[in-house]
């Protein structure tokens, strides 16, 4: 199992842009599909987008689309979450998790082995 760490976050003003970092450590064979969630004061947990194994293919969700990117460098065993535009409403603690059931990578309910999370804070 994976032990995935995240960092990058801070506060930006509304228009800024962030990137999210997570990085994963354990015994590594190969990357799996990796996913981005947040989770908003008072709200549950939310899908923002997942990357395939090979970062070929990636997914987005609706209100995120067009503004954030997800990439990964499996060299160092790292995957990132480009933010533009952020909006008040993107405020969130951010975690990234691993797929940990075989399926389609777009399917948020794959995901497990969770980070810490790392606090992202958009001004208006």
């Amino acid at each position: 199992q994976l032990q995935l760490a995240e960092s990058g976050g801070g506060l930006v003003q509304a228009g800024g842009s962030l990137r999210l970092s997570c990085a994963a450590a354990g015994r590594i064979f190969r990357m799996p599909a990796m996913g981005w969630f947040r989770r908003a004061p008072g709200k549950e947990r939310e899908f923002v987008g997942s990357i395939s194994w090979s970062g070929d293919n990636s997914y987005y969700v609706d209100s995120v689309r067009g503004r954030f990117t997800i990439s990964r460098d499996n060299t160092k065993n790292t995957v990132y979450l480009q933010m533009n535009s952020l909006k008040p409403e993107d405020t969130a603690v951010y975690y990234c998790a691993s797929q940990v059931l075989s399926g389609d990578y777009r399917d948020s309910g794959l995901f497990g082995s969770w980070g810490q999370g790392t606090q992202v804070t958009v001004s208006s």
